[in-house]
């Protein structure tokens, strides 16, 4: 039975995404969702290429940051 793979995923500053892998050294990036979902998928291939375990079920983990921490601390002090 094969693993579980969770992608983090963010904007990235220059726009559209960018994604890695917890635990594995996988990263990629896209301009849009789809594009980074092919990309993810890409990747995930030819990482686990010649590996004897290959994921079962990758995910991707959406993180979206709409704190700024300076704001929130002055509301908190």
């Amino acid at each position: 039975m094969g693993m579980e793979l969770i992608f983090e995923v963010r904007d990235a500053q220059e726009g559209g995404y960018w994604a890695r892998a917890l635990g594995h050294a996988i990263f990629t990036q896209a301009d849009t969702w789809d594009a980074l979902r092919s990309n993810v998928l890409e990747a995930t291939t030819l990482h686990f290429e010649e590996a004897p375990e290959h994921p079962r079920l990758v995910q991707l983990h959406y993180v979206k940051d709409e704190l700024n921490c300076r704001v929130v601390c002055r509301q908190i002090a």
